[in-house]
């Protein structure tokens, strides 16, 4: 699966579902995985795995790797990002090479990129897809930085993507990576809420009593609406959980906001990814103070109660 690309083991920084699951990925294509994270349940969970050497410091980690040392973070993006990339700068030294794996707003990664730059240090930023699912289905990567870094992970995309020579991409410059990654979460964003919305006017209609469930599975086959957010919404409506036991609250990461500010900064119309977005702040609770105001007004020039 591609390791014939691959010359040196590699150091996996942060070993939560998705950093896990892909060092298992990896540790099970033939490559030598030594693994960190804060957390010693994580460690824990990886301990014994066969290929991968869980260490308890970053700085033992990084001491484990020969020269010159490849490193893959796999962390939250903010603050537990910037402060072990800032670790990082440190512990390495010029000729090394550091993949950023979290989903970072892709200016942060344009910066980091020139900072790793004036230590000499290779940088590519790497958006990834796939989730849970990964493990066995290989990971969709989105790889941003100089042509010479990107060729030294290649061997590593190779292995977790779904099979060598597809599902990863050199996508351009530093920062790319994470900018397509981006855009990828934005779009995700509009999917989902076109099929939750569809869904919802489906069970509108109680008095034709439609099963969802089969509604769903028939599109998944032949129609034009068919992806894996179908299949998926297709196996929870034919779970033993009902639907209306589901809290109607949704959560939104950086990716959806960033997207639009990106629509903002160019100029260029995407109402779809807006109000995606906009309806997931609707889920929190963070429209009932202008929907209390608009009841209000409207007790107030017609009289109208409330509720």
């Amino acid at each position: 699966m591609g390791t014939d690309r691959v010359s040196s083991p590699l150091a996996l920084i942060g070993l939560g579902k998705m950093g896990a699951n892909m060092a298992r990925r990896l540790a099970r294509g033939g490559i030598a995985i030594h693994g960190f994270d804060a957390s010693a349940a994580a460690r824990t969970e990886l301990s014994g795995e066969p290929g991968i050497s869980v260490h308890d410091s970053l700085a033992a980690t990084i001491a484990a790797l020969p020269t010159p040392r490849l490193v893959w973070t796999m962390l939250p993006s903010g603050a537990v990002s910037e402060q072990t990339l800032a670790e990082l700068r440190a512990l390495l030294a010029a000729g090394d090479l550091v993949v950023d794996g979290a989903n970072a707003n892709y200016l942060d990664s344009q910066r980091r990129g020139a900072e790793m730059a004036a230590l000499g240090i290779d940088f590519v930023d790497c958006g990834v897809s796939g989730g849970i699912w990964g493990l066995d289905n290989g990971y969709c990567l989105m790889l941003g930085g100089e042509p010479a870094a990107v060729e030294r992970v290649s061997g590593f995309a190779a292995v977790l993507a779904p099979a060598s020579e597809r599902g990863w991409l050199h996508c351009g410059p530093s920062g790319a990576g994470h900018f397509v990654k981006m855009i990828h979460n934005g779009i995700e964003y509009g999917m989902m809420q076109a099929l939750a919305e569809g869904f919802a006017l489906l069970a509108g209609r109680p008095e034709m009593k439609l099963d969802l469930g089969l509604i769903a599975e028939n599109w998944r086959h032949g129609s034009v609406v068919r992806s894996w957010l179908l299949d998926l919404t297709a196996t929870a409506l034919q779970g033993p959980e009902p639907l209306a036991g589901i809290p109607p609250r949704v959560a939104d990461s950086g990716e959806g906001r960033w997207s639009v500010d990106e629509a903002i900064r160019q100029g260029t119309p995407a109402p779809v990814l807006v109000a995606a977005l906009m309806s997931r702040f609707d889920s929190q609770g963070k429209a009932d103070t202008a929907n209390r105001l608009l009841a209000l007004m409207r007790q107030g020039f017609g009289g109208h109660a409330p509720g």
